[in-house]
């Protein structure tokens, strides 16, 4: 399934009414238990308050206003534990699996490259240079795979939480504790333009944390006792670049929505994960 231009007439009402709104400034996200209708059999989940589920575990955050003043949209992805996830040692791939794969709405995609932040303070003792490396090495994974320069290079400056309210002109990763959802490994803001022409839908800003109360490392060396970094990383940049959570058959993608410990397949690309990418850089 895919995310295109969800719930267009609801977009233009919203629309109208923010259009006379005053937008509030992003703050750090309060991550507590919020009731949803449960697309899992689970009655909580841990996502940003006032989110509305749209799809499993994609969590529609409303309208704002962008740094630059145009109306935005953002979504939340959780990735979650569950024996679901590919084992680390399945073999092969996902054979002709080309239609494994969802986007938040056609065209929309990074038109420039724009640098990213990354805080690699952590509770895991993983050292600068590991989580840099493997932020980037993530990166490549996804514009190897296309012409096209989405994510920059990472910069200097603060990282100040991610943005559930609106955005602040930074995309930025760090880790947070998340206690009140054991299951939650990772979340995924993306915001963008996702209605209208699709050459005039963009993204503009994603920010990522990691959840600093699961053990996450090198999955060769620690095996099920962490959550490999990497292939964590690999999934949310997937998230980052305009890629949702294909169907929930598509065991073998590195964008299905489910993780495990030990896990170490979605460090590389499946038919899908690629076809996905093409669909929106070429």
């Amino acid at each position: 399934m895919r995310y295109k231009g969800i719930l267009v007439v609801f977009v233009v009402f919203a629309s109208l009414i923010l259009l006379s709104s005053v937008f509030v400034l992003a703050v750090k996200p309060n991550f507590v238990p919020v009731e949803v209708v449960p697309s899992d059999g689970q009655a909580s989940v841990i996502i940003p308050e006032n989110a509305v589920e749209v799809a499993p575990d994609v969590f529609d955050l409303g309208l704002a206003r962008d740094v630059d003043g145009r109306l935005i949209q953002g979504y939340a992805f959780v990735h979650r534990k569950d024996s679901q996830a590919k084992p680390p040692w399945a073999g092969g791939g996902s054979g002709d699996s080309s239609t494994c794969y969802s986007v938040l709405a056609k065209g929309a995609k990074w038109k420039s490259a724009e640098n990213y932040l990354v805080d690699s303070a952590n509770n895991d003792g993983l050292t600068q240079s590991f989580v840099e490396n493997n932020v980037g090495a993530s990166v490549n994974t996804w514009e190897a795979e296309t012409s096209s320069n989405i994510f920059g290079s990472q910069t200097a400056g603060v990282v100040d939480g991610i943005d559930t309210a609106s955005t602040d002109g930074k995309n930025e990763f760090l880790f947070a504790s998340m206690p009140n959802d054991p299951n939650t490994i990772a979340v995924t803001i993306t915001w963008g333009i996702f209605y209208g022409p699709p050459q005039g839908r963009e993204l503009v800003e994603w920010d990522m944390a990691f959840n600093d109360d699961f053990a996450f490392g090198d999955a060769d060396v620690l095996g099920n006792n962490v959550m490999d970094f990497l292939n964590i990383m690999t999934h949310e940049k997937g998230h980052a670049l305009g890629l949702g959570h294909p169907s929930d058959g598509c065991t073998e993608e590195t964008m299905f929505r489910f993780a495990s410990a030990g896990e170490t397949k979605k460090r590389t690309l499946e038919a899908g994960d690629i076809a996905g990418l093409k669909s929106l850089y070429g």
